[in-house]
Formats: structure tokens, sequence, C-alpha cells
């Protein structure tokens, strides 16, 4: 549960971004109420504000590797503000839901349609090969440095995906995660960037081990 200094912190942040865009104040606060109505929803157990805040920390750690700040950190936001565990067209909703909030506030063009590029590269089981643009490969592993987490957070990480498919019968959700899973495992590298493998690779792929010996065993 994210705090309500926290979320204060979060609107500066926000308002800051946008004015880099020149966006008034005014203007900011409507698109930041949206989003986090989105990410705060009964149903938002993991894809939260928590998991917001968790992407911009690994993000900022991987500052040097980025060529567009802005649009970048714009795509975070935005990066799962449509979360449907039945739909499997999230990111692309996403993306469009990008456009619907920064176009009536002229953010340009080719900041949109980079933040959008960057969203839906956010469907990390669909690429068949790394990403070529830099900011998406911290995109990517920030969204993915979860997998890296301490086992505590780990576990309710885990936990909290369950309950965004409470929906979903265990014996169909066993074998659906499993199979989740073991495409990260598969990966020759689950993270792209040389801190985060050296710092959480090891971990990640203990980590979903784990997990996967608790679903095959219940």
């Amino acid at each position: 549960m994210v705090s309500p200094e926290r979320i204060e912190s979060m609107q500066t942040a926000w308002v800051r971004l946008l004015d880099r865009f020149g966006v008034a104040i005014v203007d900011a606060y409507p698109p930041f109420d949206a989003l986090v109505a989105a990410y705060t929803g009964p149903d938002r157990h993991y894809h939260n504000l928590e998991h917001l805040s968790e992407v911009f920390r690994v993000a900022s750690r991987l500052a040097v590797h980025t060529d567009d700040h802005g649009a970048l950190q714009l795509a975070i936001w935005f990066h799962d503000v449509v979360y449907d565990p039945l739909a499997k067209d999230n990111e692309v909703r996403s993306a469009d839901v990008a456009n619907e909030l920064l176009e009536p506030l002229h953010v340009p063009t080719a900041t949109i349609e980079k933040v959008q590029r960057l969203v839906r590269a956010t469907a990390h089981l669909l690429a068949t090969a790394p990403p070529t643009e830099r900011d998406a490969a911290v995109l990517l592993d920030a969204d993915l440095a979860i997998l890296g987490a301490s086992e505590e957070r780990y576990r309710r990480y885990a936990a909290d995906v369950r309950r965004e498919y409470a929906f979903v019968p265990d014996p169909e959700y066993r074998t659906g995660r499993a199979a989740v899973l073991q495409r990260f495992l598969d990966r020759p590298r689950i993270f792209l960037h040389q801190v985060l493998v050296e710092e959480g690779e090891e971990r990640a792929r203990k980590n979903m081990l784990d997990e996967l010996t608790r679903l095959r065993a219940d």
C-alpha cells in the first residue's frame, strides 16, 4: 500500500515531468488523478502504485543508459495503466490511454509516439528479440526487476499476482503461471543490463524455480 505522502511525492514528480513539455500545473492534475485511479483500483494487488515506485527506482539506477528520460518516465507511468487479467492487449490499450491523456496537453507528437512504443514493448512474453532502443531496455529491466527481489518481496509479489487472477481455478492457474515462469527461465539472460545481471540474475532464477516447485507441489 502506498501512503498519502508517497502519492503526494509522485504527484510532484508528475507535475515536474509534464513541466518539461510546457504543461501547466492545473492541466497536469486531471491526468494524474486518472492514473492514480487506475493504479489504485480494487483489483490492483500487484500492478499498482507500489509497482510503479519500484520501476521508477530501478530506472533511476539505470539512468546512464537512457536516451530520452522524459519519454521513459512517461512510459513508466502508462505501462500498466490498463491491466485486465482476462485481456491479451493490455499494453496496446495502455499505449492508447497514453495518447488519449497526453495529446490534449500538447505533448509533442514524437514524444507520445515514443511513449506508446515503449509501453507496447512491455509485452514481455511476445518479444522475439531484445529491444533495439536503449530506453526500452531500461523499461523492460525495471519492470522485471521484481523477479530478482528478496525472497520475502518475491513471495508477496507472487501472492499478489495470484490475487489478481483469483477468478482462475487453482489447477488452471498453476499450469498457466508455471508456463510463464518457464518461459522466463528458458531465456539465456533475464536482465539486459550487466548491473542487474550481477545483482539479480541468480536470485531471479532461484525465486522462479522456488515458485515453480510450490506450484507443482500444491
